[in-house]
């Protein structure tokens, strides 16, 4: 089987795969075993997950319907009919979250003291507080915005809040209109009042009024002298997508800036979200002030922008949210910290340098279990300090604003180090924090490159020349997620610690690949896209093939963020009809289809929601009973196979490999946090036996990752 015999009936559309990944975010908020303020979490980032789906994904259908673009998708679709069938999908959604919300969240963050009020529950005390708070604090930021022939509709940005004044002038009796925008940006979404304010007994912990209602309600006070006849909230998605190809590394910084101003204005409207009250009159001037069609308005039974409920999260309720987790040092670099060494923890004769423990072996770390900041950022700041180190050179994809790393890049250059970091501007919504980064590098001496023309550089990779009696020795980190200090502690990555020399080579070959004029076509352990990548996973799975062919039995597991290629699809299709059992844990979407008779009988799916988000990338084959296991920063997409620089690097020690299998298992046993795929594309959600134990993965690494789940290493 190959790609071009993959029927529409064998691919699931992505779109729909990505919504279906978006429903099993918010099941997790809609779940009553998820403590109540991560509830709130989980909806706000199912919220946010669908901002970004509308100003990507929508937005390219869109410009492919206003191109005349007729061609289906791999399912069979096309850009129009899925539009249509995205809005039929997320609209039982769009009311699941506001129920949710409204008749659940609000009572039982009331019941525990947490008020989120309503203009109109407001007592006396509290009533005035908020006008008079309104006049002093908000009043003089406001802008109202008259839309009448001599004032054109005006500009409405991206993902803002607003206020639809309907106006009346006594004396003439005319109605007009007027936008006033809610000034998000410049104050809270959801302005706290004085507990002591509240009639409450107890008092209650914190109270709070959305800052539309609080503008809404003193609109007489915008427009002295009319009537206010009604006020609507309205809120509006633009095209965020920036298409830039090709372009030489001046020009890319240029036409970044260029567009990131437009990003922050916005694109066209693809999306317009009104309240179910809003007249249709209302809603219609809307539609045209806009340029809005039918089918981009979308009545909401609630608040708009359910986003900013992760405001919730700061609250000081630790009852109500997940144990947090801060993750420890692996044993092995225990007494490897050089801040011990520093402070007399550790002396002198006790102390090895992470660079000792890499040449005795390799290390598998797993973030946020393992601490980010004492081994990847330990790694980098011993390098960037040590005498005998002459060069390091890594790649930024996506990095933290207070980063640590880019402080020991600078630190490096500065101690005379030859520094190279290629900063890939083109990360989707951290360009314009990566073009700051570019900048105070390169005035720090460090040598900035903007990747490989008309590729993203995706690839998560460090490479340090230590000078070692009288020869020169690489050491490599090479990882599955960002170099990135927060969200090291929110995403599950996984990274490789080794001073292995074939591993060396190929990443200064990588490097000479994504700064120079390389043509590399092969490398020597490291799997790199777009050159051997796509070649390489086709023979991993091929050869489990070949191996049933002959009688022996065969296995594939494989963990990613999304499977949507449709040749990899095919050939594990391919593998199925051949007898090998294929396990796999995709997080977002998947368009193979599991389990279906005659084609993929042999293929189960299933996907992980959890405290934290599953990032990782693992790809392990039996062989014949000789596993191979790889690790790295590629999903199976046509994008991260094709169009994206990446390196998957296998983990060839045993002790790590067996760590690997095991934490597979894990992943797979999970009854709490996992979802089976059905062969319709549907996830049911997995449910521990009435006698049987939770089997909770992420919660089971917290106490066992590096003990349970690995030999003793020595």
């Amino acid at each position: 089987m190959s790609a071009d015999v993959l029927t529409p009936d064998r691919y699931i559309n992505r779109e729909l795969s990505w919504i279906a990944f978006n429903e099993r975010v918010l099941a997790q908020a809609l779940d009553p075993r998820t403590p109540l303020l991560d509830q709130a979490k989980f909806s706000a980032i199912f919220s946010n997950n669908l901002d970004e789906f509308f100003m990507v994904r929508v937005a390219s259908l869109k410009s492919q319907v206003e191109a005349g673009i007729t061609k289906p998708s791999e399912d069979g679709k096309t850009p129009l009919e899925q539009l249509l069938t995205i809005r039929e999908e997320l609209m039982p959604l769009l009311q699941r979250q506001q129920e949710h919300f409204q008749l659940h969240l609000k009572q039982q963050l009331q019941q525990h003291r947490v008020q989120l009020l309503d203009y109109d529950q407001l007592n006396p005390r509290q009533r005035q507080w908020v006008d008079d708070t309104f006049r002093t604090s908000v009043f003089p930021v406001l802008t109202p915005l008259a839309v009448d022939p001599a004032h054109p509709f005006p500009f409405v940005s991206n993902l803002s809040i607003n206020v639809a004044a309907v106006i009346r002038d006594p004396e003439t009796d005319q109605r007009q209109f007027a936008r006033v925008k809610v000034p998000q940006k410049n104050l809270p979404r959801f302005m706290a009042i004085p507990t002591e304010l509240s009639d409450q007994d107890p008092a209650p912990i914190h109270s709070a009024i959305p800052l539309e209602q609080m503008i809404a309600f003193n609109l007489s006070l915008l427009f002295p002298g009319m009537a206010v006849e009604g006020h609507y909230f309205f809120r509006v998605t633009r095209d965020a997508d920036l298409e830039l190809r090709d372009l030489e590394a001046d020009d890319l910084m240029l036409a970044l800036e260029k567009g990131l101003r437009k990003r922050r204005m916005g694109g066209e409207v693809v999306r317009l979200e009104v309240p179910n009250e809003m007249p249709e009159e209302v809603a219609a001037m809307l539609r045209k002030g806009l340029a809005v069609e039918e089918e981009d308005l979308y009545k909401i039974d609630g608040p708009l922008g359910l986003d900013d409920l992760f405001g919730l999260s700061g609250l000081p309720l630790p009852k109500l949210k997940s144990k947090p987790h801060s993750g420890k040092t692996p044993d092995l670099l225990a007494r490897s910290q050089q801040h011990l060494l520093d402070e007399g923890t550790v002396q002198p004769e006790e102390f090895d340098d992470i660079f000792s423990v890499m040449r005795q072996q390799d290390l598998l770390l797993h973030h946020p279990y393992d601490l980010f900041s004492t081994t990847v950022e330990e790694f980098i700041n011993q390098a960037a300090d040590d005498p005998e180190v002459m060069g390091i050179k890594m790649t930024l994809y996506r990095t933290s604003k207070d980063s640590p790393i880019i402080a020991a890049l600078i630190r490096a250059a500065e101690n005379g180090k030859q520094v190279m970091a290629l900063v890939e501007l083109k990360a989707r919504f951290d360009e314009d924090n990566n073009i700051q980064w570019a900048r105070q590098l390169e005035r720090a001496g460090v040598h900035v490159v903007y990747g490989v023309l008309g590729l993203k550089t995706h690839t998560k990779i460090v490479l340090v020349v230590r000078r070692e009696q009288n020869q020169v020795r690489s050491y490599v980190h090479i990882g599955t997620g960002n170099y990135n200090s927060k969200t090291s502690k929110l995403y599950t990555d996984l990274g490789l610690l080794s001073s292995r020399p074939e591993l060396g080579q190929d990443l200064v070959e990588l490097f000479n690949y994504l700064t120079g004029f390389s043509k590399q076509q092969s490398f020597r352990k490291l799997l790199v896209a777009p050159v051997t990548l796509r070649k390489g996973m086709k023979a991993l799975i091929q050869r489990e093939i070949d191996h049933a062919e002959q009688g022996r039995a065969g296995l594939i597991r494989a963990k990613m963020n999304s499977l949507v290629d449709p040749e990899i699809i095919a050939l594990l299709y391919e593998a199925s009809q051949a007898g090998i059992q294929v396990e796999l844990i995709i997080r977002g979407m998947c368009s193979l289809i599991p389990g279906k008779k005659g084609l993929s009988e042999n293929i189960r799916v299933i996907s992980i929601i959890g405290q934290f988000l599953e990032h990782s990338r693992i790809f392990w084959f039996s062989n014949g009973g000789a596993p191979e296991v790889y690790i790295g920063s590629a999903d199976w997409m046509s994008r991260n196979l094709d169009r994206r620089v990446e390196a998957v690097t296998p983990v060839e020690d045993p002790a790590l490999r067996t760590k690997l299998e095991r934490l597979m298992s894990l992943y797979l046993n999970d009854n709490r946090g996992a979802w089976d795929m059905n062969s319709d594309g549907s996830f049911t959600q997995r449910q521990p036996k009435a006698d049987g134990d939770e089997r909770n993965a992420q919660v089971e690494l917290i106490e066992a990752w590096g003990q349970e789940l690995t030999t003793q290493q020595s």
